[in-house]
C-alpha cells in the first residue's frame, strides 16, 4: 500500500470518524465536568441525544443566508482537518480555519441582534488573541522539520515536542481560546453564566445549532490532532505517547474550565500575546540558532 493511499485512507477516517470521536469527547467532558463539581452528570452519550433532537426540530431562519455561513463553516472546518490529516501544509491548514471563522462571524451580523453582534465582535478579538502564536507554532514546526507538510513533520527520528517545549506550552493556553472555554469563553459559553446568553450562537435556529455542533466536534479533532503533532514522530510508539499527551491536555482543558472564572477581552489579549512572546518567542529564537 502506497503513502498516498495510506494517507487518504486516514483522512477520509477523519472526515467520517471525527463527529463520532469529538461527541465521545463532548459527553467524555461533560461527565468529567459534573464529577468536579460533585454531580452525577449526563451519560456519556448525551451529546449525541441533543444533536438529534435538533436535527428533528422545524427549521427557523433568522436571516436568509445563515444556512449558507454554516454549511460553509462547517465545510471549511472539515476541509481543515482533511487537509492536515492528509499530511499537507500546516500553514494553510490554519489560513483555512481562519476563513471558517469568518463565516461563523459573518452568521452572527447578518441577524441583527444586539446579542450576536457583541458575541461576533468577540469572536474576531479571540482571533486577535490567539493567531500570533498559530501562526509561530506552523513557523516553529517549519524550522524544526524543514516543511510545513504534517507527512514530513511526523516522518523525523524525534519528536518535534523536544525542540518546542515552549511553543507547546503556548499552544495549550491558547487551545483553551480556541475552543472557547472559560476562563475565555467571551464569544459563546458553553455554561448558561453568560452575560450575553450563547453570544454568537443566540440567533441560529435548531439545524444551524446542530450543524455548528457538528462543526465543533469535527474542530476538537482537528485541534487535539495539533497537539499530537508534537508528540509523533516515525516510531510506532509515539502513537500511543500522543494519545495519551491528548486525553492529558483534554482533561487540563476541562479542569481550566471549570476552575476559571470569565476574564474580559483585553485581558485575554495581553496574556495570550504574553505567553506567546515569553514562551514560543523564547523557543522560536532558540531554534533559529539551533538550526542555522
Amino acid at each position: 500500500m502506497s503513502d498516498m493511499t495510506i494517507k487518504i485512507i486516514i483522512a477520509v477516517c477523519y472526515v467520517l470518524l471525527a463527529p463520532l470521536i469529538g461527541g465521545l469527547l463532548d459527553g467524555i467532558g461533560r461527565k468529567i465536568s459534573a464529577r468536579m463539581q460533585r454531580r452525577v452528570g449526563p451519560p456519556i452519550l448525551q451529546p449525541f441525544y441533543d444533536f438529534g433532537k435538533l436535527l428533528h426540530k422545524d427549521p427557523i431562519h433568522v436571516a436568509p443566508s445563515q444556512d449558507f455561513m454554516m454549511l460553509s463553516y462547517l465545510f471549511f472546518i472539515i476541509l481543515t482537518g482533511g487537509m492536515m490529516f492528509l499530511g499537507m501544509d500546516l500553514l494553510m491548514c490554519m489560513f483555512i480555519l481562519s476563513t471558517a471563522v469568518m463565516f461563523l462571524y459573518f452568521t452572527a451580523v447578518v441577524t441583527g441582534s444586539h446579542y450576536t453582534n457583541i458575541g461576533a465582535t468577540r469572536e474576531l478579538l479571540q482571533m486577535v488573541a490567539y493567531e500570533p502564536c498559530v501562526l509561530l507554532t506552523c513557523v516553529a514546526f517549519y524550522v524544526v522539520s524543514s516543511s510545513f507538510n504534517t507527512a514530513d513533520i511526523i516522518s523525523k527520528d524525534i519528536s518535534p515536542i523536544a525542540y518546542m517545549p515552549g511553543v507547546f506550552i503556548a499552544f495549550v493556553f491558547i487551545l483553551t481560546i480556541k475552543m472557547r472555554k472559560s476562563p475565555f469563553d467571551i464569544s459563546t459559553s458553553h455554561h448558561p453564566n453568560q452575560e450575553i446568553v450563547k453570544g454568537i450562537t443566540s440567533e441560529l435556529g435548531a439545524k444551524n445549532l446542530a450543524v455548528y455542533t457538528l462543526a465543533e466536534w469535527y474542530e476538537t479533532v482537528f485541534l487535539m490532532g495539533m497537539v499530537a503533532l508534537f508528540i509523533l514522530n516515525k516510531n510506532l510508539w509515539s502513537i500511543l505517547a500522543a494519545v495519551i499527551v491528548v486525553f492529558l491536555v483534554y482533561f487540563l482543558e476541562i479542569l481550566i474550565d471549570n476552575s476559571s472564572a470569565r476574564m474580559k477581552s483585553d485581558l485575554m489579549i495581553k496574556l495570550s500575546w504574553g505567553v506567546t512572546l515569553a514562551l514560543a518567542g523564547t523557543n522560536f529564537l532558540v531554534l533559529i540558532y539551533m538550526f542555522n
